[in-house]
């Protein structure tokens, strides 16, 4: 399946290997008994693009070299597009049109596969007034984990995570961060955020965070949205709840009534707070990301990160997702650093863009500019993985 020294990997734990490298075991492993069908749910969801292009050449090779039937679960219309032969459409647990691939995607017969098609993502975000204050800036930040060995954990080297990493992010702005699984991505904004150790300079609302400075303080302007609408709610808590956490550790407006707080917090990010009630299972997964954004509106932040928050949606949601965030920046000037590997969903959002590599950042600059124009071969690979060559 295609992994590299396989020999060598045998005595590796699964947190030891990649993303991609994860899904290839799972195919070795579903592929051991010789099966005639092989059941993909969701194989490439939480992969950047170019993994993503190669777990799809990697199944499509096997169906032919091992005569497999494949069925494929996915929420991706273009993976759809280019590995299947036949679809099926399925709504509230009904087949609604199912045929030929090539047919249903030019002629779509059903009210609902029209909407699926029809849902991508269009448009960009407003641009930023010139008189925009700037909320971030960082100067080579550098986060750099130590490999210890030996008895006395003598430090023989390090994981070069990030590598003089240069921003700037205004009010109204949104910043871009795209790049392969173990970029880079994720460790940068944590370092940002001082969630974990760096070095260099990170400047946020004035202040320099490296300093003797009570970080604590300014935690309330900085909020995070996880990748998992599943797994970032605590199942043991209501909605209010939830939403209303923050309030209390920062304690925000004590005199204000927390239950009309979050009710209006709900109505901004388009849940009924009615349902205030209701626990995180009892929610749709567009739902739960809106109350993963409402947690962290709620504060009145002046920063959001937002890693990864609509890979595990479907298109659809997607789409009013992205817009929701959108509309929110427009009324509140938050500044957003929006974590990807959807190239699609960062043209939508974003008004700058960065590309990072083994922890550098290889290419930044306007997000238009660098669709059109990229510079670097490996932004060019990342195009071409997500749109197709030319």
């Amino acid at each position: 399946v295609g992994i590299r020294e396989a020999e060598s990997r045998l005595g590796a734990y699964p947190h030891q290997l990649s993303g991609g490298q994860r899904q290839r075991v799972m195919i070795a492993m579903a592929l051991a008994n010789g099966p005639e069908l092989l059941v993909a749910d969701e194989p490439t969801t939480a992969l950047d693009v170019t993994i993503q292009a190669q777990i799809l050449d990697l199944l499509a090779g096997l169906k032919r070299t091992e005569g497999l039937s494949l069925l494929f679960i996915t929420h991706d219309l273009g993976i759809v597009r280019r590995i299947a032969d036949r679809v099926c459409v399925m709504q509230g647990g009904e087949i609604v049109e199912q045929g030929p691939a090539a047919e249903v995607f030019a002629r779509p017969a059903h009210p609902y596969t029209q909407k699926l098609l029809a849902a991508e993502q269009k448009g960009a975000p407003d641009p930023v007034p010139s008189d925009a204050p700037e909320v971030l800036r960082t100067r080579n930040l550098r986060v750099w984990f130590p490999i210890q060995q030996g008895l006395l954990r003598k430090t023989v080297g390090h994981v070069k995570a990030v590598n003089d990493a240069n921003l700037s992010v205004r009010a109204w702005e949104t910043l871009g961060i795209v790049g392969e699984s173990g970029s880079g991505k994720t460790t940068l904004a944590l370092a940002i955020l001082r969630l974990i150790p760096s070095s260099g300079t990170v400047a946020f609302l004035g202040l320099d965070l490296g300093s003797r400075i009570d970080v604590r303080a300014l935690r309330r302007e900085m909020q995070v949205v996880f990748q998992d609408p599943y797994g970032s709610l605590s199942p043991r808590l209501t909605v209010e709840q939830i939403i209303a956490e923050g309030l209390g550790v920062h304690g925000v407006d004590p005199g204000r009534n927390r239950t009309e707080m979050v009710a209006e917090v709900m109505a901004e990010v388009g849940l009924d707070p009615a349902t205030m009630q209701r626990y995180p299972h009892e929610f749709s997964g567009g739902q739960r990301q809106r109350i993963a954004i409402a947690r962290a509106m709620i504060l009145r932040p002046k920063l959001v990160v937002l890693d990864e928050p609509t890979s595990a949606l479907d298109m659809t949601v997607q789409v009013q997702i992205v817009e929701l965030l959108r509309e929110l920046q427009r009324k509140s000037g938050l500044a957003y650093i929006f974590i990807s590997h959807d190239l699609r969903v960062i043209r939508a959002m974003s008004h700058q863009v960065m590309v990072m590599r083994n922890g550098d950042v290889v290419e930044s600059g306007a997000c238009e500019a660098i669709f059109a124009r990229p510079q670097s071969d490996y932004t060019k690979a990342l195009m071409a993985a997500a749109f197709g060559p030319g």
